[in-house]
C-alpha cells in the first residue's frame, strides 16, 4: 500500500493522560492479555469491561495533543484518516449533506473517554458520546501476536476504516434507531441480532471506503485486498469462540462470522456505494 500518497489529516491527536489500567491500578501483560482476549470474544462496551461507569459530558478526560507526524505509525494513521475524510466528504457531498469527520486519539494503556474509561485491551472503538476514535498505539502490533492477523498496510488501514465506519453510522442516524430498538427490546446478541448487522455495515462502509479511497489515490499493490480480508477473518465471532473456547455459540454473536465480515467488505469494495450496505435489511447476511 502506497499510504503516503494519501493526505494527512488535522485530526489525529494525542492522549497526554497516562497509560494506567483498570480502574487506576497498572495493568500487567498477564492481565492485559485476559483483557485482549475478552474484549475481541465478547466486544463490550469499554465500560462494561473496565467497570467504569461514569459517562463524561464533555468528551475525553486526559488532555489532548496535536500528534506529530515525526515517526511512521502516527503518520500512517494521520493519511489514513485523511482518506477517509476525503472519501466521505464525497459521499455525504453526493447526499446532499456534509461530512463532519472524528477525531482519532491515540493513547497507550488506557484513556477516558465520554464513553468512561477504557484500556488498551478492549482494542480500537469508537465512542458515540465524543465522536472520537480510540487507537491504542501498541494495537497493531497485538494483531500479529494476539490475533494471528496479518499486520500489513492495508490490513491496519482497514482497522481504521472500520471504526470511522461507526461514525458514519451515528452521522447517518443508524446508532439512534439501534439503540431505540434496543429499547423496545429487539434482540442485539445473536447471529441474526442488531448488533451483528451493525458491525457488518461498519465492515461494507470500511469497504466502500476502500473502493473510492483506491480510485482517488491508486495506492494499492497486489497482496493488500487479500490482506484486509486476512484481518477480517481473524476477527469474526466463531473464529475467535474457537480459538478460546473450542467451540462457537451463535447465541453470542455481536460481530458476525469470518465469513461474513468477508463478505460485507467485499460487498462495500465491489461497489463503492453505501446503499450496498444495508445489512439491517438483508435476509442472509
Amino acid at each position: 500500500m502506497l499510504w503516503r500518497k494519501g493526505r494527512r489529516s488535522d485530526n489525529v491527536v494525542r492522549s497526554t493522560g497516562g497509560g494506567r489500567g483498570l480502574r487506576g491500578r497498572p495493568m500487567s501483560i498477564g492481565g492485559l492479555i485476559v483483557m485482549l482476549i475478552l474484549g475481541w470474544i465478547f466486544f463490550k462496551d469499554p465500560t462494561a469491561l473496565l467497570g467504569d461507569g461514569g459517562t463524561s459530558q464533555s468528551g475525553a478526560d486526559a488532555p489532548q495533543t496535536s500528534a506529530p507526524a515525526d515517526d511512521t505509525q502516527t503518520e500512517f494513521v494521520q493519511r489514513v484518516l485523511g482518506s477517509t475524510e476525503d472519501v466521505w466528504s464525497g459521499v455525504f457531498q453526493g447526499l446532499g449533506g456534509r461530512y463532519q469527520p472524528p477525531r482519532l486519539v491515540l493513547f497507550r494503556g488506557s484513556v477516558r473517554t465520554a464513553c468512561g474509561a477504557a484500556s488498551s485491551a478492549v482494542g480500537p472503538f469508537y465512542c458515540p458520546g465524543d465522536r472520537q476514535v480510540y487507537l491504542d498505539v501498541g494495537f497493531f502490533d497485538q494483531m500479529g501476536s494476539q490475533l494471528n492477523a496479518s499486520t500489513a498496510d492495508f490490513a491496519r488501514a482497514y482497522v481504521i476504516a472500520h471504526e470511522v465506519g461507526h461514525h458514519v453510522q451515528n452521522l447517518l442516524g443508524v446508532m439512534r434507531k439501534v439503540d431505540q430498538a434496543r429499547a423496545r427490546g429487539a434482540a442485539m446478541q445473536g447471529a441474526e441480532g442488531l448488533s451483528v448487522r451493525q458491525e457488518l455495515q461498519a465492515d461494507c462502509f470500511a469497504g466502500v471506503w476502500a473502493n473510492r479511497a483506491q480510485r482517488q489515490l491508486q495506492w494499492l499493490q497486489p497482496g493488500d485486498i487479500e490482506a484486509a480480508l486476512d484481518a477480517a477473518s481473524h476477527i469474526g465471532d466463531d473464529t475467535l469462540q474457537r480459538r478460546a473456547r473450542g467451540r462457537v455459540m451463535p447465541d453470542s454473536f455481536t460481530h458476525g462470522t469470518s465469513a461474513q465480515r468477508v463478505r460485507w467488505f467485499r460487498t462495500g469494495f465491489a461497489a463503492g456505494d453505501i446503499a450496498r450496505c444495508n445489512t439491517f435489511a438483508a435476509t442472509m447476511l
